[in-house]
């Protein structure tokens, strides 16, 4: 019972010395790989960087001990982080307060999901996500993490528009205006170091060397070189009015948005109350106060893309810096040789300092010690909103660290529970949310490293968040001048893996209608981005909709004798079929869905051979029979005798069995019309057939023979 409740009690069974260093190296060596992982996937999410690695404190070690593999490597991961960001997006702004909290919330919510699957042994609702499906969007979900990253690449800054592909023409756009060249070269150089490592040296964890490695260069070049200046220290009155009227627009969003939470209260209150007119009038008031903020909103965004495309030469006239468009420095000065830019987010522009860049973004402050440890607050009509989210995130993280689970068990031998897995990982995103953690799952990259490091137990990842913790309480300044575009190559570098066309191929060797599938959930994943979530139904309601056709209309097969004997479909294989003698098979659970296409395929037969006498149904691949089928398969006895014709079963597996003998239609049938295979009921039915047979060389003949 304890080990049923914490399965790590096991991994003391035999451990020893030699173990416990394997664990404590292979930890180490996941950790050196996740901490830089850890910052980029939080960036991906659309959360400060260092959230990145309180999502790596927790969650590795909760779910290694709670989780039934030995080996999986728990944490932040790319598509994970994508779909948080996806989820969060109508939301709120990215990396705003209200933001960061939703994430926490999301991964309370996806831990829940999780853990009560688990609990409840319902680990099998993942089948849900076919593999076509997973497929089709994680090839998508590699595109689109890897193009969001170009922005970062480029050293450009744009607004997150309504379709992906609308972003990244803008990113295009803007690079091609002006592109921050030792921010891509940063970036390159990083992509260039961890590709290099991996063919060459594979066993040194090439992300820490592009990372400590950039970060050194960064830090010694002095790539960031951020100022504050007031905004009479540029000279261009278009620039001047266009931030003026930026803040403006921002700001008046502010009473408006306090205005509409005052009429949803009262719409509440109306609604409440029943006063129809009441509600007609705020409802109106709702929606003129949402044009209003949306013309704003569009207001603020020009101002902002306008400000982002303006370039500006430093000169130093001994007070300070002062700004001059670039190529309008007045005869006489010198600029620093810098391009400079302002820097404009979400907020209002601080006229009396303004952000002014003429370098590299870096990651800057992180915050030392432990993240503060608190339940995530529960507002009910945000968890309404994000449950929806919470469950495709919930199922598609378990389905990748499953997957990963069963691949490593395959090699070490190791008997996996999915259901404890569920609640290994439900665990790790509950506590992990307490410890400011947004969704994790498990790695493929980062299980991989753990298990060619050499470890044996969940121990390893005990060590990796020890690894962690000790980076957080001690190593955070080392960070601080980390460029982004390096965190970007590092997201890159890891999506690459995620793309796999040869699934998709392969899906449609299997089955045509599983490699379109996964190619309309590939597009469809693409067309929808940001909104990954309709990629996925759109791909699930395919499946789904295969499902109930195959199911409505299973392969119903007229049998005949081959070359070898055996008996097979006669229409695949070209094969003659007897007179007076049909061997159908139905290859399905006769139930309410399809019972009827039976009784139609069954009618055909019997009006285009003339001659038949005698059908017999190989019930063999009737798995299951509900009341609607026995009532379909009881009237199409009564049909067929009707004709003269006469019917029989073969087959019959019990389930199937007890239904006939619960309802007494093995009466109707006749339990001498009921064989326990087809070629003696073929034997059995054939002379009889045959009688004044007119039919030269039966088919069936040599069946009888050699039964």
């Amino acid at each position: 019972m304890l080990t049923k409740i914490f399965p790590f009690l096991d991994w003391f069974k035999g451990y020893g010395g030699s173990a416990l260093r394997a664990d404590a190296l292979a930890g180490l060596t996941v950790a050196l790989v996740l901490i830089p992982q850890s910052m980029a996937y939080a960036q991906l999410a659309g959360m400060p960087a260092y959230y990145g690695l309180y999502a790596a404190l927790l969650p590795p070690m909760i779910a290694a001990l709670f989780g039934s593999s030995r080996q999986l490597a728990t944490g932040p991961v790319a598509v994970v982080s994508l779909m948080t960001a996806a989820s969060l997006a109508p939301l709120a702004t990215q990396g705003s307060e209200h933001y960061i909290a939703y994430a926490i919330l999301l991964a309370l919510l996806v831990g829940v999901f999780q853990l009560l699957l688990g609990v409840l042994k319902l680990g099998l609702v993942v089948n849900f996500l076919s593999h076509p499906v997973v497929g089709g969007f994680t090839n998508a979900a590699a595109i689109i993490i890897a193009t969001s990253q170009l922005s970062k690449m480029f050293g450009v800054s744009v607004d997150t528009a309504e379709h992906h592909y609308e972003t990244i023409m803008a990113v295009v756009s803007s690079a091609i205006n002006y592109t921050h060249w030792p921010t891509f070269l940063m970036g390159a150089l990083a992509f260039a170091l961890m590709f290099g490592l991996k063919k060459t040296m594979p066993k040194i964890p090439g992300v820490l060397v592009a990372v400590a490695l950039t970060t050194l260069i960064s830090w010694a070049f002095g790539f960031n070189h951020d100022t504050r200046a007031p905004l009479s220290s540029v000279q261009s009155s278009e620039a001047v009015e266009l931030v003026q009227r930026f803040n403006t627009a921002v700001t008046s969003v502010t009473p408006l948005a306090e205005k509409r939470t005052m009429l949803n209260a009262q719409l509440d209150q109306a609604q409440a109350s029943g006063d129809g007119l009441l509600v007609l009038d705020v409802k109106h008031q709702l929606d003129v106060l949402a044009v209003e903020m949306t013309r704003l909103q569009e207001e603020a965004h020009l101002h902002r893309e306008s400000l982002r495309l303006m370039l500006f030469e430093g000169v130093d006239q001994g007070s300070g810096l002062s700004f001059y468009p670039k190529g309008e420095v007045p005869a006489g000065l010198s600029g620093d040789g810098r391009t400079w830019r302002i820097r404009v987010g979400n907020r209002p522009i601080d006229e009396r300092g303004l952000l002014m860049t003429g370098g590299g973004a870096i990651v800057g402050s992180i915050p030392s010690g432990l993240p503060d440890f608190s339940i995530p607050a529960l507002d009910i009509p945000v968890i309404l909103k994000l449950f929806p989210y919470a469950a495709i995130i919930a199922l598609l993280g378990f389905m990748e660290a499953i997957s990963i689970a069963k691949a490593m068990a395959a090699k070490t031998g190791q008997r996996l529970d999915p259901n404890q897995e569920l609640i290994g990982q439900g665990m790790a995103n509950i506590l992990g949310s307490i410890g400011q953690s947004y969704p994790a799952s498990g790695s493929f990259s980062r299980s991989a490293v753990n298990l060619q490091a050499g470890a044996q137990t969940g121990f390893s990842s005990v060590f990796t968040s020890l690894a962690v913790l000790v980076v957080l309480f001690f190593f955070t300044p080392l960070l601080y001048h980390l460029p982004q575009s390096v965190l970007a190559a590092v997201i890159m570098m890891a999506v690459i893996g995620l793309i796999n066309v040869s699934g998709i191929v392969h899906a449609w060797k299997a089955q045509w209608y599983d490699g379109v599938i996964a190619l309309i959930s590939f597009l469809c994943t693409l067309a929808f981005a940001p909104h990954l979530d309709k990629g996925i139904m759109v791909g699930v309601a395919l499946s789904l909709a295969v499902f109930l056709y195959k199911s409505m209309r299973p392969t119903v097969t007229s049998l005949s004798r081959t070359e070898d004997q055996a008996l097979r479909s006669a229409g695949l294989h070209g094969l003659k079929e007897c007179a007076y003698i049909d061997l159908i098979r139905f290859d399905g659970p006769l139930f309410f869905a399809n019972a009827s296409f039976l009784e139609d395929q069954i009618t055909s037969r019997m009006s285009a051979k003339k001659d038949l006498r005698h059908i017999i149904i190989a019930a063999s691949g009737i798995a299951d029979m509900d009341a609607s089928g026995e009532e379909t398969l009881s009237l199409l006895v009564d049909r067929v005798r009707s004709a003269g014709i006469d019917i029989s079963l073969s087959g019959v597996n019990e389930s199937v069995m007890k239904v006939l003998e619960r309802t007494h239609l093995i009466e109707k049938i006749g339990r001498d019309h009921v064989y326990p295979t087809m070629d003696r009921a073929v034997c059995s039915v054939h002379a009889e057939a045959h009688r004044d047979s007119r039919e030269e060389n039966c088919p069936l003949t040599n069946v009888c023979r050699l039964a």
